[in-house]
């Protein structure tokens, strides 16, 4: 299916090399790292990852299918790479974000992790089926919530100027999976996410966070 919008650069830098067999080190692998990188994620969109294959993706990029397998044991090596790379590109995205929101405005703040994480699931390539967890095999990254949960919690707190301790860590945790549950809601019902659905997020996270941090 294709994006509404025109599709936003995700890459950061490399992924998690938890994933991989071998980490770039030269330019040319990097390149070579990204465009496999590129091509999953349009493959997914495409197909899906019940359709997706290391071949598949092979040709999409333009390389021999060993220099997949180079990186990548299997597609699902493949795709939770993905999955860390577009994590990192989220955090660096909320960072640039939070730092134009005036210093204390919790709700400004939050409100940006919030913006950004459906940007990215309107406009990046293979978001919506990934994001930063791998489909039919969540064991593959099983805290991918609490991983984005940490990295808001440690930005807010700095906004805040408050400790990153225990409270804020597991208000946030709750407040990620109740907002990711209605937001793949919303996703489900309009592939841009249905308004109605996405205010009641919206709503639902200051009105839980309020408690908090007001």
């Amino acid at each position: 299916m294709p994006h509404p919008n025109p599709p936003e650069d995700p890459r950061p830098g490399p992924p998690s090399p938890a994933s991989m067999r071998r980490v770039p080190v030269q330019e040319r692998s990097t390149e070579r790292l990204t465009r496999i990188l590129d091509a999953c994620a349009a493959v997914l969109d495409e197909v899906g990852y019940e359709g997706l294959t290391t071949r598949a993706v092979a040709q999409r990029a333009g390389v021999p299918i060993g220099s997949v397998y180079r990186f990548f044991g299997n597609k699902r090596a493949l795709v939770d790479a993905l999955a860390h790379r577009n994590l990192d590109a989220y955090a660096q995205r909320v960072t640039e974000r939070v730092a134009a929101v005036e210093r204390g405005d919790w709700r400004g703040a939050v409100d940006a992790a919030f913006d950004e994480y459906l940007a990215m699931m309107r406009t990046v390539p293979g978001f919506g089926l990934v994001d930063f967890g791998v489909p039919c095999a969540p064991e593959a990254m099983p805290d991918a919530n609490v991983q984005v949960a940490e990295r808001v919690a440690a930005l807010l707190a700095g906004h805040l100027d408050r400790p990153l301790d225990a409270d804020l860590r597991r208000t946030m945790l709750v407040g990620v999976e109740a907002v990711d549950a209605v937001l793949q809601l919303a996703f489900r019902a309009a592939p841009s996410g249905d308004a109605a659905l996405v205010d009641e997020a919206r709503k639902l996270l200051h009105a839980y966070l309020g408690r908090s941090l007001d």
